[in-house]
């Protein structure tokens, strides 16, 4: 039974990155790239293409920083998937682990189509503006917030620690 459990998982991920990459083809559809649109006074839509990682890390590296970061992903998210598998029945590890392994492939998918991740979605406040980011870059975040959450969550007793590394 551990396959069906973590074939939800995976189609989870799977709704996560559809949702991602129809949120990006919209965008794509509506906006020039540098185009802005004012949504409110905190919040605008922005087409950008990120060839770095998060926050724009490495985006001026001459182009091999693509399929680094595109290697990069695809180990982790083969490492997600073998953990899952040995957690498909921690519900709130697997929702973390789902959401990053959604997001990393979301982003994968822009790599090899563009070169770089189509971001989209850029927060602002007293003329702070916040990196422009997308849906799977927001998986990604929930998911490690969760992963974080579910370390230090407390565990009832005689269930042991958070991660099989810390038993003994």
């Amino acid at each position: 039974m551990p396959s069906r459990n973590i074939d939800r998982w995976l189609g989870l991920a799977g709704i996560v990155i559809a949702i991602d990459q129809i949120s990006k083809w919209l965008v794509l559809a509506w906006l020039q790239p540098g185009e802005v649109i004012y949504v409110a006074p905190f919040f605008n839509w922005v087409l950008t293409f990120n060839p770095g990682a998060a926050f724009s890390f490495l985006s001026d590296a001459g182009g091999w920083q693509r399929w680094f970061f595109t290697a990069l992903a695809l180990a982790v998210s083969a490492w997600i998937v073998s953990v899952l598998r040995r957690h498909v029945g921690e519900f709130r590890l697997s929702l973390a682990l789902t959401l990053i392994l959604a997001g990393a492939l979301g982003n994968v998918i822009d790599r090899l189509r563009f070169g770089a991740v189509v971001d989209f979605i850029q927060w602002h406040a007293a003329g702070f503006y916040w990196p422009a980011f997308n849906v799977a870059d927001s998986a990604i975040s929930v998911g490690a917030v969760l992963m974080a959450w579910d370390q230090f969550a407390a565990r009832p007793a005689g269930h042991g620690p958070a991660h099989p590394s810390q038993r003994k």
